[in-house]
């Protein structure tokens, strides 16, 4: 089951970050235009992040080996068109519904863990190693796209997971134990919101339409602003709805009341933030900086994968004698001191001497975190919202992943152009772009720190939506 589990969620993370170095050949090969081309990226994170809180309480409602089933079923299938996609609207839908996929999917991985390990010690361990996975995943994305792209075709990054979700498949349906449809007592089935879930699936995928849109039309753009505008709306229409009228709220706002829940999504938000964004920028460096090929910029990632691995899983024992806030309070701590650090790489750094350590740091910082929040985030929570807490977490990880990239991005063209414009030569004006990108992520971590104060010590009661003695996790299968 944990196999399943873990490979459900490298799949997902893999997917993020595998074709971003496959991006220039492909745009070459189905002719994609530059301000066209990051939709191939944008179709997969909106779909995403609109359907996650969906996907989430469809493992509550209707079983979670069912909707496991559905997700990795739908994913392959899509990868697999994708993989034969000849122009680009065929690759950018096939990329969209990978991310219908992947939000059902990412959820139901985090449920099924949660409500199969309720020992502390081992709950630790089994998100420890769920989480150091994702951190791999993301990180080795760079280098199976270099590796793949270079040695043998862009259509393998897509096509690599038709015989993984084949294995997936088996392996869920052969470990995750079977469970009914949740029912609201004698009566029937408990109801889905039907309302909330199209607003806050057309509120999440308008704002993160928009924010992805503002790198090509600035936010003076009226698609832009009015499209992030009407978001902003739904969602806020979303929390009406869920707080007054929905008979069967999709999120019950109580849920919020679980003070660790609360701070744990606020450190996902700002550490995916920095995170996902220095996997962006960091290949940048190495290309576009220092002059590495492809594969070797994926071999520069090994290091750092490393790290996370051993951030997330060795020091899962850690978390149920500590609990998660000194974990948190520790890794951010390292990550932002690795983050600094690689700020200043410019085009006369060398790799072991002013690469290596920072990669280190914030792989080892990075895994730790994930690890800790995950815990933190679904701590106390009982087994029939274990659903819809992994679907908010993975949410605000979708968000601060978006948000974070985009706003770095922003500001990272900004001071680009304007070295350029005083004269300095390429290499440098992108290495101090790329610096204050790097910079803010660690302005990021440095939030997520801030933010990880509040999570509860050990020992702290866990109040919920549900009463504390409901929201204690429970020593029994």
């Amino acid at each position: 089951m944990l196999f399943a589990c873990c490979l459900g969620q490298f799949m997902n993370v893999l997917d993020a970050s595998v074709v971003n170095v496959a991006l220039p050949v492909i745009a070459e090969e189905l002719g994609f235009e530059r301000h066209t081309l990051q939709w191939v990226n944008n179709a997969y994170t909106i779909a995403v992040c609109g359907f996650l809180l969906l996907g989430g309480r469809l493992a509550d409602l209707f079983g979670q080996r069912r909707v496991f089933l559905f997700g990795v079923t739908l994913f392959t299938l899509a990868s697999s068109v994708g993989g034969a996609a000849d122009d680009p609207v065929t690759l950018v839908l096939a990329r969209a519904f990978q991310g219908l996929g992947a939000a059902v999917m990412a959820p139901a991985t985090l449920t099924v863990l949660g409500t199969t390990f309720t020992e502390p010690a081992a709950r630790a361990r089994a998100f420890g190693m769920w989480s150091a996975v994702s951190g791999v995943a993301g990180a080795a994305g760079v280098l199976v796209g270099g590796v793949v792209t270079q040695w043998f075709s862009w259509r393998w990054v897509l096509l690599i997971n038709v015989p993984l979700g084949l294995l997936l498949l088996a392996a869920v349906y052969w470990a995750v134990p079977g469970t009914g449809a949740r029912r609201d007592g004698p009566g029937g089935r408990k109801g889905l919101d039907l309302p909330g879930a199209l607003a806050v699936t057309c509120g999440l995928m308008a704002t993160v339409h928009g924010v992805a849109a503002s790198g090509a039309h600035g936010w003076d753009s009226p698609r832009v602003w009015g499209t992030t505008a009407a978001g902003a709306a739904l969602l806020g229409l979303f929390v009406l709805h869920q707080a007054r009228f929905a008979r069967h709220p999709l999120v019950p706002l109580g849920v919020f009341r679980n003070r660790s829940l609360t701070a744990a999504n606020l450190v996902a938000f700002f550490g995916i933030a920095a995170l996902f964004s220095t996997f962006y920028f960091f290949t940048l460096v190495l290309q576009q900086v220092l002059g590495y090929s492809p594969l070797r910029t994926g071999l520069s990632y090994l290091p750092m994968s490393l790290g996370i691995a051993l951030g997330g899983w060795g020091i899962a024992w850690t978390v149920p004698r500590t609990g998660p806030r000194p974990v948190l309070l520790g890794g951010l701590s390292l990550s932002c001191a690795g983050l600094l650090w690689l700020s200043g790489v410019d085009a006369g750094s060398a790799y072991t001497a002013d690469v290596l350590g920072p990669a280190l740091l914030l792989g080892f910082g990075m895994g730790a975190v994930l690890n800790a929040t995950t815990n933190a985030a679904t701590a106390g929570v009982p087994a029939r919202d274990a659903g819809l807490a992994s679907g908010l977490l993975n949410t605000t990880r979708q968000l601060g992943s978006a948000a974070g990239l985009v706003t770095l991005a922003a500001l990272s063209t900004a001071r680009a152009d304007r070295e350029l414009a005083g004269g300095a030569a390429l290499e440098d004006a992108l290495a101090s772009g790329y610096g204050l990108a790097l910079t803010g992520a660690a302005l990021f971590t440095a939030a997520g720190l801030l933010a990880a104060l509040a999570v509860p010590g050990r020992g702290t009661p866990v109040q919920g939506h549900s009463g504390p003695r409901a929201l204690q996790p429970s020593s029994r299968r």
